[in-house]
């Protein structure tokens, strides 16, 4: 599949890039597939790739109502860690980690993963106890994660205000020193031009207008282009799996969908190469390559479908960041943008059979879905291919929410909107 080479460079810069091959190509739908993946994002485009490499699935079909990357995957603020507590979730997030490290290997295609850590800053003892715990949890399973003091904060990350005087002291931080950021189109464009390369087709401007069904069994879609069968339907349509599912005849899914807002400033000369977090509220920031700030904080409190927010986060966020860095103040915001999130019952992702026969769900990532486009699609191909979990992916049952088996790993209940 190699194609990409500093050969390849040298050689089509001397026929004035003429010769490049198309990403991917642009095929018509076939009447019927193996396997349909409802949803062209990453973690649907991750799922085919995975079907195509790791078990020979390529009679494989991508359904995008849009253009490949035009929902959450293009939308968000590009952080990948796998900093988490609970033993389920620093299973499975550590899994992307080391995928990730490898991923632009893999894909043929530079996907601009920066290791260049993720730092969660505490504001009071209790906070940093609550992170050494976490950070303890980590290192059992193998993840990296290290304390760091005031001072040494203030070395890494000048401009962060850690004066006695500061409105939220600073008492230390939880630093992973292998996450980082990754370039969101490139994750995109990377796994779709490698599952268009073993053969899957990526039919954009095909959106779902209902299911077809032998009995219970789910046995192709409707779609604006035709209708289209397949031996196996899988959905991966992120803060829209409500909407999808109820086409199927499932009326109720233990998931809300909530705007996200992101933003990006004007840019400014490097001063910050880490990824930031404010432990007393919700609020992360980066600063890209081209200098601007990438930050972002809460859901909206509302359920919502639109890709835009509204004023009360924006000030909520750009309070918080000054909390942090007051020398930011006159910094201008450039744009914001908003993705549609579905905020699972315990904020933790399902990736799972059913919940009808002949279907195959991916969805419930709540803030945490880009970071896991790599492990997700491997775990969710692996589901569709063997019609069972892979053990990185087992808890993430969509019964669990009947069992009481939930994987609340942020404390707060079943309360979708604060996760």
């Amino acid at each position: 599949m190699a194609e990409y080479s500093a050969l390849s460079l040298l050689k089509n810069a001397f026929s004035g890039n003429r010769d490049w091959k198309p990403a991917w190509r642009k095929p018509d739908p076939k009447p019927s597939y193996d396997v349909i993946i409802v949803g062209g994002g990453g973690h649907g485009l991750s799922t085919a790739y995975y079907l195509a490499k790791e078990h020979g699935i390529t009679n494989v079909a991508v359904l995008e109502k849009g253009w490949l990357g035009s929902g959450n995957v293009g939308r968000n603020t590009t952080a990948v860690r796998s900093n988490y507590l609970l033993p389920q979730n620093i299973r499975f997030y550590e899994h992307s980690m080391k995928m990730w490290e490898n991923l632009s290997h893999d894909l043929n295609y530079n996907v601009m993963f920066s290791q260049r850590g993720v730092l969660n800053i505490a504001h009071t003892p209790a906070q940093l106890d609550d992170f050494a715990r976490r950070g303890n949890a980590m290192r059992h399973l193998g993840a990296d994660a290290h304390l760091m003091t005031p001072a040494e904060m203030a070395r890494r990350v000048p401009g962060l205000d850690v004066s006695k005087s500061a409105r939220f002291p600073i008492y230390g931080g939880l630093m992973q020193e292998r996450a980082g950021t990754a370039r969101h189109d490139a994750v995109a464009w990377g796994y779709a031009r490698g599952a268009d390369r073993r053969g899957v087709d990526l039919l954009e401007n095909c959106e779902v207008q209902g299911f077809i069904k032998d009995g219970d069994r789910v046995v192709g879609v409707n779609t604006s282009r035709g209708e289209i069968r397949a031996k196996k339907v899988a959905v991966a349509v992120a803060g829209s799996t409500g909407h999808v599912m109820r086409m199927a005849g499932v009326e109720r899914m233990p998931i809300e969908s909530h705007t996200l807002q992101a933003f990006v400033s004007e840019s400014l000369k490097p001063f910050l190469d880490t990824v930031v977090t404010f432990g007393m509220g919700h609020f992360y920031m980066s600063q890209s390559d081209k200098g601007g700030l990438v930050y972002g904080g809460d859901i909206e409190g509302y359920n919502s479908y639109a890709q835009r927010g509204n004023l009360p986060i924006v000030e909520e966020v750009m309070s918080e960041m000054l909390a942090l860095f007051p020398s930011l103040a006159p910094v201008r915001v450039l744009r914001s943008w908003g993705g549609v999130c579905d905020m699972s019952m315990d904020g933790s992702p399902i990736i799972t059979t059913g919940p009808l026969p002949g279907m195959y769900l991916n969805c419930g990532w709540c803030y945490g879905g880009f970071k896991a486009t790599p492990a997700s699609g491997w775990c969710f191909a692996h589901t569709i291919a063997k019609d069972q979990p892979h053990h990185f992916n087992a808890p993430f049952t969509l019964d669990r929410f009947h069992r009481g088996a939930v994987i609340d790993d942020k404390g707060q209940g079943a309360t979708p909107r604060l996760h």
